[in-house]
């Protein structure tokens, strides 16, 4: 059963932070039990700081201090020990400091000692007089006292003082930009924040996680945003750190932000290359439905003042109502979509591992987008039967589980091609009265715009450096996965590792070409009368 250091749970785990030293078991590791430390950190706070990730490392050390307490952190800085790994398969989660137990036996047998001379040279008759007996009791209680007055001081210091105050005295200070350790106290403060949250997992019997939300960092100077990044990649440096980090950025505003700054060297001054290597699972927020805007108009429209009477008038009528109407109905569609899912996912990752089959063939060689497709397949499954849940479009469920997964592999190894598929078949719905026929593949949609995409190579350079062998990109949508335009159009609003900016760009850069090539001929319109 976990437990929680407050109440009689602190005590108990004082006295194991003291005594004790914690062991990571194999059990430990087999806990199904988690629990997630929310954090939010909005960079635009921060932003007039001189440097915007110390207010993200602070900010992590205050919520975990605020979240376990601050006494028990202050005596983990004094006394406590990092967990080890246990040898074998032993089941023991805590081992008795011997060392640290014969160092408070020894001091308190000395304080006894040096306290019982002193007694007795000051109370017994015949021995009053020596005063080298009492200068001896003295040194030994005053020497044996001041260590163990040493360590209570250091706990209540680190009680009073945090760490997020330690960080922000070393930042104010005048010689900061001349600290040549300061880093590696920062650093220190992390390593004691991460031992800490290791024994904590130990003392409450469950795994722990910080997330940490980062938003507007958008708003931001360049160099702070480049320093945000420096930030999160010092406090997952460690392996074992507990620490998940959910980044909400616009990359069209992140990108140029990040190549403004020396970060880029050795990248060839490539944002998104350095945004592919930090990330590890990609989510790019499809666009916004017709029922999710109207159900952000209703959550803007609760928010004023003036129109709260709404809200109360809608309770009423639920509570005289006594009912949910019709949404009732549909709880066992999403279960039956959830439990489905899984066997879905088990299907594609099949297709991922089974060499004979040819989408093996078109996997990455770089480990981090191998990484990148495995988490975003179980995200694109889901979506893809919640949203033939939700909408009753048979013609989503017909799509495959190893469709989905050769899509998801598509727009990982080629983001930019296939985003100018997806433009130009947007723009040819648009532009026509009746959209593209779905029987049309989408490598003839491509095909029949390639040279538009060659005339834009210089403005898309940075974008087209993203994409694998062109010629596996033919391969794969011409032969081995020729997705028609009416399944693209479906999978489109599940696709979460395409990053949409990279579309709406080309969307511009289409209509400026549009725009320029008209100009010329409605000239030579107007000119025609005169020339008559």
């Amino acid at each position: 059963k976990p437990r929680s250091p407050h109440g009689w749970g602190l005590l108990e785990a004082l006295w194991l932070l003291a005594f004790y030293e914690p062991v990571v078991t194999e059990g430990h590791l087999r806990r199904k039990n988690l629990e997630f430390i929310f954090i939010r950190f909005s960079a635009w706070e921060f932003a007039g700081c001189d440097k915007l990730w110390a207010g993200l490392v602070t900010t992590l050390c205050h919520h975990v201090r605020q979240h376990f307490g601050a006494l028990p952190l202050s005596v983990f800085h004094v006394l406590g020990s990092r967990p080890r790994f246990a040898s074998g398969f032993s089941q023991r989660e805590w081992i008795l400091k011997r060392g640290t137990c014969l160092r408070l036996w020894g001091l308190l047998l000395v304080l006894a000692v040096g306290i019982a001379i002193l007694l007795v040279a000051l109370l017994v008759p015949g021995i009053k007089d020596h005063h080298a007996l009492k200068v001896v009791g003295s040194a030994v209680a005053s020497l044996s006292g001041s260590s163990l007055v040493l360590g209570a001081l250091s706990i209540l210091k680190n009680f009073l003082v945090s760490e997020k105050k330690k960080i922000e005295r070393l930042t104010n200070s005048d010689r900061f930009a001349g600290q040549l350790g300061f880093m590696s106290k920062i650093r220190e403060e992390v390593e004691v924040l991460v031992d800490y949250l290791a024994f904590m997992e130990v003392f409450e019997r469950r795994r722990l996680r910080v997330v940490m939300e980062i938003t507007s960092l958008d708003l931001c100077y360049p160099e702070k945003v480049a320093g945000v990044f420096n930030a999160m990649a010092t406090l997952l440096s460690d392996a074992n750190a507990p620490f998940i980090f959910l980044l909400a950025v616009d990359p069209s505003v992140i990108v140029p932000c990040l190549e403004q700054t020396g970060c880029m060297k050795g990248l060839a001054d490539n944002g998104y290359l350095y945004l592919n290597r930090a990330v590890t699972l990609p989510f790019s927020i499809p666009e916004m439905g017709a029922r999710s805007r109207l159900r952000s108009v209703a959550a803007a429209i609760q928010t004023r003042e003036d129109l709260m009477y709404r809200i109360i008038a809608g309770n009423v009528a639920k509570t005289r109502g006594g009912g949910c109407g019709g949404g009732c109905g549909a709880v066992p569609s999403w279960k039956e979509a959830d439990s489905e899912a899984v066997a879905w996912i088990h299907e594609a990752f099949r297709c991922l591992h089974d060499a004979s089959d040819v989408l093996s063939r078109y996997l990455p060689e770089n480990g981090a987008n191998v990484r990148r497709i495995v988490n975003t397949i179980p995200i694109t499954l889901r979506l893809l039967l919640h949203r033939a849940v939700a909408g009753g479009a048979g013609a989503v469920s017909e799509l495959s589980p190893r469709a989905a997964a050769a899509w998801v592999v598509l727009a990982d190894r080629w983001p930019c091609r296939l985003s100018w598929a997806l433009q130009c078949l947007e723009d040819a719905g648009q532009g026509h009265a009746a959209a593209e026929p779905s029987g049309k593949s989408l490598w003839s949609v491509f095909l029949e715009h390639a040279g538009e995409l060659s005339a834009l190579r210089q403005p898309l350079g940075k974008v087209l450096s993203l994409d694998a062998d062109p010629e596996l990109f033919q391969a794969f949508l011409a032969r081995d996965f020729p997705f028609g335009a009416g399944e693209a159009r479906q999978l489109l609003g599940v696709t979460v590792n395409l990053d949409h900016s990279i579309r709406q760009q080309m969307g511009l850069l289409r209509a400026l070409a549009r725009l320029g090539r008209a100009a010329p001929v409605s000239r030579g319109v107007q000119c025609a009368p005169h020339g008559a």
